[in-house]
């Protein structure tokens, strides 16, 4: 049988799934134990006390049958009433119609009715809707009605619910104190959870393993993953530091040769080519580096859009900035060089293959967005995962930058949008061209 259906219903927090494997066990036994107890207790208790007053109701019904006159069979049986422990009383009046009423909810007074009807063998009326303390019940005799009101207590146990009700307070009570426990037990887990969301958005936030030991296990595990990732980051910027210094320094000699030397077609193609080999290694230093040297600040949005448009606006394409009302003003949690590090990656290379550049930048409870619209070539649907790769080169490639990039332009946009929780989408542009989304968490 399949059960695939129920997971719709089940909850999604370990907590919320604890919980529920908690109180299923509690909330069975109730019911268990409660229907056993009513079976048991209601019901073959019951019926013993009540069968014992249907033989005193049937034995006075007989002594008055036996007796010839009204007042001394009226007289006889007020003698029984308090041996009985009941009120008696005999209507000459008064004929009995065969009837029961009682409570849907009145479990113990199904009980009593049968049990009374099963051991008075003349027409008999029982009650026990009158008076709940009461059982009123009439027997039909040759002298009349023979009334009986009967004690409750007499016929079922008194306070039958009192276990029930026992048994429901304690199961809270002890469901409370565990939910308490559960808690505490959950709280390491969520805030080994949170740090390492934290770390996977490029924050590192100090956590002690607290918790059962398999938790602490898992905490100083992640520790130890974290320092190890740091470790290996710290080397490679110091690495690409060392690189990008050995490197500028053979190409400013280059430049300052070919400065000195005179100015023909070959030393133009040689400056050339060196201004090529500089943009090259600071694109592989860009990517590399990443956004790892730089902490999270929280600033107003208006003044990071303003340090993305001040290097476009010297240029012959304008970029058109699309900011909804009110926007500027909104403070956003982020690093601010790889943002603007990352649109403008975006922006340039729709620029290089387009005519019209759009930067829409749109705002929600959970997410930044900013969207490069542009109406150049775009890329194909096929090609736009592998246009994400690093040194990836489409033929009609769209961060090819015409030979003089190495691929890294896309791809530095995507690494800075994970390194913030986030991710970079492609799509069709409303302008005819590729559409560049950076999302970005808040």
């Amino acid at each position: 049988m399949n059960f695939a259906w129920l997971k719709s219903y089940m909850p999604r927090s370990f907590f919320g799934r604890s919980l529920m494997i908690l109180l299923f066990p509690v909330v069975f036994l109730q019911l268990a134990v409660g229907l056993v107890f009513i079976q048991r207790h209601f019901a073959q208790v019951t019926q013993q006390m009540t069968h014992s007053v249907a033989l005193e109701l049937d034995y006075a019904a007989d002594v008055i049958d036996s007796i010839d006159s009204f007042p001394e069979a009226r007289l006889t049986l007020f003698t029984f009433a308090r041996p009985f422990d009941m009120r008696l009383d005999l209507r000459q009046d008064k004929t009995v119609t065969p009837a029961a009423r009682r409570y849907f909810y009145d479990i113990s007074g199904k009980a009593i009715i049968d049990t009374l009807q099963a051991g008075l063998t003349r027409p008999t009326s029982i009650d026990l809707v009158r008076e709940r303390q009461w059982v009123h019940v009439e027997i039909q005799t040759r002298h009349g009605a023979l009334l009986a009101d009967i004690p409750r207590g007499r016929v079922s146990a008194s306070n039958p619910h009192q276990l029930l009700v026992l048994m429901v307070v304690i199961s809270i009570l002890l469901t409370l104190v565990s939910i308490l426990f559960l808690r505490n037990q959950i709280r390491p887990i969520r805030e080994l959870a949170r740090v390492s969301e934290a770390f996977g958005k490029g924050r590192s936030e100090s956590y002690t393993p607290r918790g059962a030991t398999e938790v602490r296990r898992a905490g100083h595990a992640f520790l130890a993953m974290r320092a190890r990732i740091e470790r290996q980051i710290e080397q490679r910027t110091r690495m690409l530091s060392g690189v990008s210094h050995d490197l500028r320094t053979p190409l400013t000699r280059l430049k300052l040769s070919l400065a000195m030397q005179e100015e023909t077609a070959e030393t133009q193609d040689m400056r050339a080519d060196v201004q090529e080999m500089e943009a090259m290694l600071e694109g592989f230093l860009s990517f590399a580096r990443g956004d790892s040297l730089e902490d999270m600040e929280t600033l107003p949005l208006g003044d990071l859009l303003d340090r993305i448009v001040q290097g476009w606006k010297r240029l012959d394409k304008p970029l058109a900035l699309v900011v909804p009302s009110g926007a500027g003003d909104t403070r956003v949690t982020l690093r601010p060089d790889a943002v603007v590090r990352a649109v403008n990656n975006l922006i340039s290379n729709a620029m290089h293959h387009a005519d019209t550049v759009q930067l829409e930048v749109g705002l929600s409870d959970k997410t930044l967005t900013f969207t490069v619209q542009d109406d150049g070539p775009g890329i194909a649907p096929a090609d736009r995962e592998e246009a994400l790769k690093p040194f990836a080169r489409l033929d009609p490639a769209r961060n090819q930058n015409s030979g003089s990039g190495v691929g890294l332009g896309l791809a530095i946009a995507a690494d800075v949008a994970r390194s913030h929780g986030g991710r970079l989408e492609l799509a069709d542009s409303p302008l005819g061209g590729l559409s560049a989304s950076l999302i970005l968490p808040r």
